[in-house]
């Protein structure tokens, strides 16, 4: 069994995605509704997969103030995932260590596989809808052939990274992250091997990824993340070609 840890932010607006916020027609607070969108499709694809789902939440102190909110880190993701899955007994919640991406991942997956001796671990930050069990359960036999798996997503990014065992995580998220985490495990001696490319949601240019391959499989009623197409369904928002460049537009 594989744990998936979930690299989770409380959705608070202008805290999460800022970069959608500006490079599309989501506001603040939708790039924030969106997120929650997103991690809730994770969270349902990971608890329907054979893995092991752990939410791995940033802590209060590490939120800037300005993003506080009424609820706590942990509660506010608590409830997402409840809402999500209708219920948490299954699921794991531990505080993310760490100062930056490469650190809290770092941190979590060493803690896994060394001191609590899981077999394999897996790092999504939850902003790849289209990752689903198939994917997991995938990346899951992988595993059992190469000791690091990589997902990649645009621009050299990683929406996966699964490991039987450590490498050098620090500053393991440098650009490009798929270059970056391929030469830290070829360098420790490991065999890699990769997911399918997906979509993971940071820009506006990666939605502009995403809503026609969302539209696309729902007109061939095929299966799509429910709770991040029905809240960009609720938007309208759709793809156009403006001065020879495509868009997402309302």
């Amino acid at each position: 069994m594989t744990t998936i840890a979930v690299l989770a932010d409380p959705p608070r607006e202008g805290f999460v995605l800022p970069e959608l916020a500006e490079t599309s027609p989501l506001s603040a607070s939708e790039a924030a509704e969106l997120y929650a969108a997103m991690l809730k499709d994770t969270f349902v694809a990971v608890a329907n997969s054979g893995g092991e789902l752990l939410v791995n939440y940033r802590p209060d102190e590490a939120i800037p103030d300005e993003y506080a909110g009424d609820e706590s880190s942990e509660e506010e993701l608590r409830a997402l995932a409840d809402e999500a899955l209708e219920g948490t007994d299954d699921v794991r919640f531990e505080v993310q260590v760490g100062e930056t991406l490469s650190g809290r991942a770092g941190n979590t997956a060493t803690h896994l596989l060394e001191e609590e001796g899981v077999a394999t671990v897996a790092i999504v930050d939850g902003t790849a809808p289209m990752l689903t069990r198939k994917e997991i359960d995938s990346a899951a036999m992988k595993l059992r052939r190469s000791e690091v798996v990589l997902g990649p997503a645009a621009d050299g990014r990683l929406y996966y990274l699964g490991a039987t065992d450590t490498i050098d995580f620090a500053d393991v998220y440098t650009p490009p992250e798929l270059e970056t985490a391929t030469q830290r495990a070829v360098d420790a001696g490991h065999d890699v091997d990769y997911l399918p490319a997906m979509t993971s949601v940071e820009t506006g240019a990666d939605l502009c990824s995403l809503i026609p391959l969302l539209n696309s499989r729902i007109a061939a009623e095929r299966i799509v993340p429910v709770n991040t197409a029905s809240y960009l369904h609720e938007l309208g928002v759709h793809v156009e070609e403006r001065d020879g460049k495509r868009t997402v537009v309302r």
